[in-house]
């Protein structure tokens, strides 16, 4: 199917349930155009009046947020010589993440969620963004309890931001990241300082090397105000 006749077709699916629109996200030199939700509080509004928000962290689109981690991670990627290398997002949301990695010369690229909504907000950005001949989008679930065939060599790289809220998937995650790292493959994780998770990096370090590092940002919250937020990045390896 020709690529602007699948986005049109997409973005007819996705306005049965919310209005949306692209918008330029500039990044670095180039921009990006990401799908979003213009009728945000009204689409809250309604999932409350459903009373469809049983666990905010898991009924709330989150996954429609960008998320100033995404940015960090992102271009972290390129100092790990990309060119020729497989890269596997977990948890990707719209995709912000994979869109910033393929411009660093990664072989594949794909781009993974389990929630369906979120998955069709990122193939249409990754259709916009002329991106479909870098980037796969894939439903991955890591508390899946086998190595999944699709992806038999495994990954030089995988990588999430902010995915480790959780606390019950930090086992199924070490678990998928063993099955599916290729040898000598790294696992980057980007987590906001201020929702830390040590116990993850505990567990972490009894299979893999786990070397943190922090990254300062700077970013502004939705009033416009500018504030100072600090990163939490895990490396993990093949011990």
């Amino acid at each position: 199917m020709p690529q602007t006749e699948e986005l049109d077709k997409l973005l007819a699916a996705i306005r049965t349930a919310f209005d949306v629109e692209f918008e330029p996200l500039r990044v670095d030199e180039s921009t990006l155009e990401v799908l979003t939700i213009r009728n945000m509080q009204e689409h809250l509004d309604g999932l409350l009046q459903r009373r469809a928000i049983r666990d905010p962290l898991k009924d709330l689109p989150l996954w429609a947020k960008i998320w100033p981690g995404s940015f960090v991670l992102g271009r972290l990627l390129r100092k790990y010589e990309p060119d020729g290398k497989s890269l596997l997002e977990l948890g990707a949301g719209c995709g912000i993440l994979s869109m910033v990695a393929a411009r660093y010369g990664f072989a594949r690229i794909v781009l993974s969620d389990i929630v369906e909504d979120a998955l069709r907000f990122a193939r249409a950005n990754v259709l916009r963004n002329n991106l479909q001949n870098q980037v796969e989008v894939r439903r991955v679930d890591v508390t899946a309890p086998s190595r999944d065939p699709r992806f038999g060599e495994g990954f030089d790289l995988i990588a999430a931001s902010e995915i480790l809220y959780l606390d019950e998937l930090h086992r199924p995650l070490l678990k998928f990241l063993g099955r599916h790292l290729a040898p000598g493959g790294k696992a980057l994780f980007c987590t906001d300082l201020a929702r830390p998770k040590p116990h993850f990096t505990r567990l972490a370090a009894k299979s893999f090397k786990v070397t943190e590092g922090r990254v300062g940002v700077k970013s502004r919250d939705e009033g416009g105000e500018e504030q100072r937020r600090v990163y939490s990045i895990l490396i993990l390896e093949r011990a």
